[in-house]
């Protein structure tokens, strides 16, 4: 009996460390990453452009809190980028065009983007239609409704007070979009570690089956991550909308890539039930840094590609090796 009490005593420990050991590497990594940059320029080592990099990750890394939730149950998400887009158009047109209050555009977007989740969400769940194909669906479709609202046009000019929410830095530091990306990290962390429901998803995308005798609702659980995924990729359109000023419906090509590469290479499983939003915290600045330190080096935005393409491959294949020692 004894020796059984010591055993369970000690489990919070070994869990911990086998969490932080799972995102060890992403932060020897960037470490390594800032360290070879302070050395070949001298501006990347800069309060400045600390902050600057912290201004041009919030729209990923709120993304990538959402992808996290997706990737985490052993799904996929291509459909953030357009979403992103059409959360943007739909703000801009109730606002600019039809004439209502900002804050209802923002709140008009966040529920078209929680209708196109809840969309890919009934096309998994119920229909039994593979992520990857589900999301590819709602990523045409919701480009091309972003499209149709304006005719492809930009929509240009808000209020004063929502550009500034990208601009102004309170207490001479952080912006308040900033400020956002950190609540929504801290209570994704907070779900995940703390509630009930967030342990559902680790065990939903270890064993869906497995979860399902054990009274886990698993179809609700997806449905519910679809809807937060595209909701957050709504929020993250919100936020590039103030720092642009303007919405137009081309933005957010690409940025399901770098959202899923910010997932992988912070250190959660393609296959799902392992990783967590510290370990995304860590990729999302690795692909900030590695971004702004290029630029710096004078780097072509090709070779810029090339190289995050590497560093993904690298940080798969390291992935998969240490599942296959664990």
């Amino acid at each position: 009996m004894v020796a059984i009490n010591v055993n369970e005593r000690s489990r919070p420990s070994v869990t911990w460390l086998s969490k932080l050991s799972g995102a060890t590497g992403p932060l020897v990594g960037l470490l390594a990453l800032c360290v070879f940059l302070s050395l070949s320029t001298d501006a990347f080592l800069s309060l400045r452009n600390g902050l600057n990099i912290l201004d041009q990750i919030t729209v990923l890394g709120i993304m990538a809190v959402g992808m996290t939730f997706v990737i985490l149950i052993g799904g996929i998400d291509l459909s953030v980028g357009s979403v992103l887009a059409l959360a943007m158009m739909v703000m801009g047109w109730t606002a600019n065009i039809a004439g209502l209050p900002l804050v209802a555009g923002v709140a008009v977007a966040l529920v078209a983007s929680a209708l196109s989740g809840l969309i890919v969400g009934l096309l998994v769940t119920l229909f039994r239609v593979p992520a990857f194909i589900a999301t590819l669906a709602m990523m045409s479709a919701a480009r091309g409704v972003a499209n149709m609202i304006t005719d492809g046009q930009q929509i240009v000019g808000f209020p004063d007070w929502f550009m500034m929410l990208a601009i102004d830095r309170h207490f001479g530091v952080l912006t308040a979009t900033v400020f956002l990306m950190l609540a929504v990290v801290a209570a994704a962390w907070v779900f995940l570690h703390f509630r009930s429901e967030g342990r559902m998803l680790y065990a939903v995308g270890g064993n869906p089956e497995v979860a399902r005798l054990a009274g886990i609702n698993v179809q609700l659980v997806t449905i519910a991550v679809y809807v937060a995924s595209a909701v957050l990729a709504g929020l993250a359109g919100i936020v590039l909308a103030a720092r642009l000023d303007s919405v137009q419906p081309s933005s957010g090509f690409g940025y399901e890539l770098d959202t899923i590469a910010a997932v992988v290479i912070g250190g959660t499983s393609l296959s799902g039930g392992s990783g967590g939003i510290g370990g995304t915290l860590i990729g999302v600045l690795i692909i900030g840094v590695l971004r702004n330190g290029l630029n710096l080096l004078n780097v072509s935005p090709f070779l810029q590609q090339v190289i995050i393409g590497i560093v993904i491959v690298l940080a798969v294949g390291a992935e998969t090796i240490r599942r296959r020692r664990a």
